[in-house]
């Protein structure tokens, strides 16, 4: 009977992370949309709902010792725990790097350039972070290598629109009549984009972190942990 309540233990643990992985998920959609029409209020609600991600991340961390320290697990559900604890940390700093998106939005001076598409980008990294909570939620392994693989797609992806920025933005808009201030202002502008551009990148490489632990819970494999 102490066994079947540790494995219903280990269940709810799996579906708080799943539950976490939601909340995260909207805060990057709210981010970006908040970055892309220019809604202060909405990046307000991003950045100061931050708080409730880490109250909720502290209590699955806790949870995570509780499950080591009182049940002392072995083998599988080692794994399991272990690799729940190192993806919530994952899904902490994607939830940090949402809370980034509604700061860049109340400092744009001006729309987003239409050449770069970060709703774009944005869209294929939480689709990447979407399916790489599902390969933990049904211990897919082939979902887990797909994943890894889509990375190299969004650093495609990243590095166009950062060389976009740099090229286009610059070399086009800054005159030889272009005074200090506004070429002041053209470059926090690029600074800002540039900063979006990284943050979406490092969403894809905790995308890729969540499907290594997985990976390693379900096969003890650390093939994909960097």
């Amino acid at each position: 009977m102490a066994r079947k309540g540790f494995q219903e233990q280990l269940q709810e643990l799996r579906e708080n992370v799943l539950y976490m992985s939601e909340v995260v998920l909207e805060r990057v959609r709210m981010g970006l949309r908040a970055l892309e029409s220019k809604d202060e209020e909405l990046a307000r609600e991003v950045i100061e709902g931050d708080h409730e991600i880490n109250e909720l991340y502290l209590e699955l961390e806790q949870d995570c010792i509780d499950l080591f320290a009182l049940q002392q697990p072995v083998a599988g559900d080692l794994r399991f725990i272990a690799a729940s604890f190192k993806i919530i940390t994952d899904l902490e700093r994607v939830a940090d790097l949402a809370t980034n998106l509604g700061d860049y939005t109340l400092q744009a001076e001006r729309d987003l350039y239409p050449d770069v598409d970060i709703q774009g980008i944005g869209d294929e990294v939480i689709d990447m972070i979407d399916d790489a909570m599902a390969a933990y939620a049904d211990e897919d392994v082939e979902a887990c290598y797909e994943i890894d693989a889509r990375d190299d797609d969004v650093d495609a992806l990243c590095e166009r629109a950062s060389s976009t920025v740099v090229r286009d933005l610059i070399e086009t808009e800054i005159g030889d009549d272009s005074s200090d201030q506004e070429i002041e202002a053209l470059m926090q502008e690029v600074s800002r984009l540039l900063l979006t551009i990284r943050d979406l990148e490092r969403m894809g490489d905790h995308a890729v972190n969540i499907a290594a632990r997985t990976l390693y819970m379900v096969d003890n494999s650390d093939e994909l942990i960097y």
